[in-house]
């Protein structure tokens, strides 16, 4: 009977963890956390190596030809709108890390972390792969 109980629970929290990850999924607005505007259009979706990236869809702020010149590498002055800004997340009890996260005005990549809480999406990038040094941002869904 024990074993049954264990296999039930189990069962049950495998399918909440991936409830969350189809939450994440989607369109989202990103958040200036300086100023609180609506910065750009972020589309999260599972690629078909299994991993989970995001794009930007759409600017909301500025030219739509904005590129990102503090980039370094291949992402070098490429333009904003169809950059991958989230790379390479794994689905981890409802959440979506071990990726990276790319700061578009700095052009440096961050540790990454995003979980869905209350109607929103957290994304946390940080300095170091546990998440102590770094920040939060919140996302809202896009309508």
């Amino acid at each position: 009977m024990r074993k049954i109980v264990l296999l039930f629970v189990s069962f049950m929290l495998c399918l909440t963890a991936f409830g969350q990850i189809d939450k994440i999924v989607g369109d989202w607005k990103t958040v200036d956390d300086k100023t609180g505007d609506n910065f750009a259009i972020v589309h999260i979706y599972k690629a078909t190596n299994g991993l989970y990236y995001g794009k930007i869809a759409k600017m909301l702020v500025g030219p739509a030809d904005l590129v990102c010149d503090q980039c370094e590498g291949a992402d070098h002055n490429k333009p904003l709108e169809g950059l991958i800004i989230v790379r390479d997340m794994k689905a981890v009890d409802g959440e979506l890390r071990e990726g990276r996260v790319l700061d578009p005005e700095s052009g440096k990549f961050y540790y990454g972390k995003i979980y869905y809480k209350e109607g929103r999406l957290i994304l946390r990038g940080s300095l170091d792969k546990r998440g102590w040094f770094g920040r939060n941002q919140t996302w809202i869904p896009a309508k």
